[in-house]
């Protein structure tokens, strides 16, 4: 029997979703029917995303973020555009190290932030050697000028299903504002199968991205948003 840690693995190595039942869930109106098939998705108490309101004033731990590794290949698995990395990418958070395993991108946002939603955000998902998932968001807000490292990964979107090399030299770091104070909860991935555990830090502060970055990213992927989840018992942190 597969451990369920190998399961998360290759999940999250095909996008996040399970690449073999791709077809059988979408966004818009077949959001509604993830649960028949998925039923995490409908049962589950700590579902993301969600809308973050009232946190709760702690002394959280700075993100160690040591994102020294490069994006290799940009992938489009029809229901989100994602950045393949490779090096030594490492976040740790409260003595537990993750290691980063792919980006990819939402439009608009999936989380709110106090009833806010941004045209654009970033997951950047990380997992132990166990399994155990942590998710970076990162907002974009639409600005004046574009933002040079989407600029440089947008250049080449391949099309539904399909993988291309990417051969700039760009970090995952130039993805990442350099104010790193952010939202800490619990919460599930934002895709089927719905699984719960997942760590979510957002960043308070949103990069910028020109209004035609986030349009061409649109474009790909549509409305690509799950609907906010109930909080129910969950404290957001910050």
């Amino acid at each position: 029997m597969i451990k369920k840690a190998s399961l998360v693995l290759l999940s999250l190595l095909a996008g996040v979703s399970l690449t073999a039942q791709a077809a059988d869930w979408g966004y818009g109106k077949s959001n509604e029917h993830w649960a028949e098939s998925y039923p995490m998705c409908g049962l589950g108490k700590n579902q993301s995303p969600i809308n973050i309101t009232s946190a709760l004033q702690t002394n959280l731990a700075p993100l160690r973020i040591e994102y020294d590794g490069k994006i290799t290949n940009i992938t489009n698995n029809g229901h989100t555009v994602e950045a393949l990395v490779s090096g030594d990418n490492k976040l740790i958070v409260d003595g537990d190290t993750y290691t980063l395993k792919q980006i990819h991108f939402h439009t608009p946002s999936e989380n709110l932030i106090n009833g806010k939603q941004y045209p654009l955000e970033a997951h950047f998902v990380n997992v132990d050697d166990k399994g155990n998932i942590a998710v970076i968001a990162v907002m974009f807000e639409n600005g004046l000028r574009e933002n040079n490292a989407l600029n440089s990964l947008l250049k080449d979107i391949p099309t539904k299903s399909n993988t291309i090399d990417f051969t700039d030299d760009l970090s995952p770091n130039n993805l990442l504002p350099r104010e790193r104070e952010y939202y800490q909860f619990n919460g599930s991935l934002t895709t089927p199968p719905c699984t719960e555990g997942v760590r979510w830090f957002v960043l308070e502060t949103p990069q910028y991205s020109s209004k035609d970055q986030t349009e061409k990213l649109h474009q790909v992927m549509g409305n690509n948003n799950r609907p906010v989840q109930p909080i129910n018992a969950r404290i957001i942190v910050e």
